[in-house]
């Protein structure tokens, strides 16, 4: 079988330097909030050039935290609307209804899959004051438009960068467009932790200082806590592991984007719709998404045939029993996208034999049929 992910074999080429950080963590008797926090946590900023990264639990963590920061601060209040994707992964919205404010579910461009500027720009109303892009599979929204109608309207914006680490446009990487940004570590991830863990960019001081407060129960002075906040920490051990692997991202993202290339110029199947790319670096592939109509046997096609492929997503948020409130809307594009959408292995270790043989295998669908 060619699996759609091997985390073993990604993490084992690093084997050394991932037991050895390990290990320093291990060694040091400081495990929460120490130096290899501040070490990944000054790497990660300087790597997407902004002034704050702050490490938290997990990708969800880092949506909900700016959100509420943000109400802390006065800017946002129950109520209020966030405008988000509709064919978002669902932690987008839970990060919403978290924090007491209203997701208004857009429609996605159905070429790109990310926000509509056009859809966005309809959806506003008096009581909206967010934006929450996803920058969905790996390529980034359209930032500069987005941002200009945040600055119109006096918007707050938050990326959902769960997907899109190193994704760039005009040398801007997802996490710097925006007031802030959100990122998941979860081990399947382009960078990907050996755990849950998530950070925040921000290039806001005040709001950094209110994350970094709200992250550790509200305080950042020990046992003074300014707000009723949590704990959602990126322990050391993650930290150090993530240090590591962030050295790698780059090199893995090179070789994502070469097996899309490849998808992409050799899948000539008529059945299969390839994904938009227009071949900068606003792509960096963390899934390589096709769709087509009859999804099923042709995932089953596949999977007979020693493919192994995921399904990102088959629900929408708005038609889960967790949002029986939202279910009575009609999105048809994004139930048409959920409906069809099938993620083909994009490993950044695969063997360049496997991608051979999985064009060959999709080219061939139509005459097993």
């Amino acid at each position: 079988m060619i699996n759609f992910l091997n985390l073993k074999k990604i993490n084992n080429q690093y084997e050394t330097e991932l037991k050895e950080a390990c290990s320093r963590v291990i060694d040091s008797g400081w495990y929460i909030l120490g130096s290899e926090l501040e070490h990944f946590e000054s790497e990660f900023a300087r790597y997407n050039d902004t002034k704050h990264a702050i490490g938290v639990a997990n990708g969800l963590d880092a949506l909900i935290l700016v959100l509420r920061a943000w109400k802390e601060l006065g800017k946002l209040k129950d109520g209020d609307e966030v405008i988000v994707p509709a064919n978002t992964y669902i932690a987008s919205v839970l990060a919403i209804t978290e924090n007491n404010l209203v997701p208004v579910f857009v429609e996605p461009n159905p070429v790109t899959y990310n926000l509509c500027p056009m859809n966005v720009k309809s959806a506003i109303t008096p009581k909206t004051r967010a934006i929450l892009p996803v920058h969905l599979y790996g390529l980034i929204s359209p930032m500069d438009e987005l941002m200009d109608i945040a600055k119109e309207n006096d918007l707050l914006v938050l990326e959902d960068c769960a997907q899109s680490h190193g994704a760039s446009i005009k040398g801007v990487k997802a996490g710097c467009w925006g007031h802030a940004g959100a990122f998941s570590f979860y081990p399947g991830k382009n960078l990907g932790a050996l755990g849950d863990a998530g950070a925040i960019t921000t290039n806001d001081d005040e709001l950094a200082l209110s994350i970094k407060a709200l992250r550790n129960y509200g305080s950042i002075e020990k046992y003074k806590n300014q707000y009723k906040g949590i704990n959602s920490r990126l322990d050391e051990i993650q930290a150090a592991m993530l240090s590591v692997k962030l050295k790698y991202l780059d090199k893995e993202t090179y070789r994502r984007v070469e097996i899309a290339n490849r998808y992409k110029n050799e899948i000539i199947n008529p059945l299969v719709s390839l994904p938009y790319w227009d071949e900068d670096e606003n792509h960096v592939f963390h899934l390589f998404v096709i769709r087509v109509k009859d999804r099923e046997a042709f995932q089953e096609y596949l999977n007979k045939n020693n493919i192994q492929t995921v399904i990102h997503y088959p629900i929408p948020p708005h038609k889960q029993k967790a949002y029986n409130e939202w279910s009575y809307l009609n999105l048809p594009i994004t139930q048409k996208l959920h409906k069809e959408v099938l993620s083909l292995p994009i490993d950044p270790t695969i063997e360049n034999s496997d991608i051979d043989y999985i064009i060959d295998k999709i080219n061939k669908y139509k005459d097993a049929i």
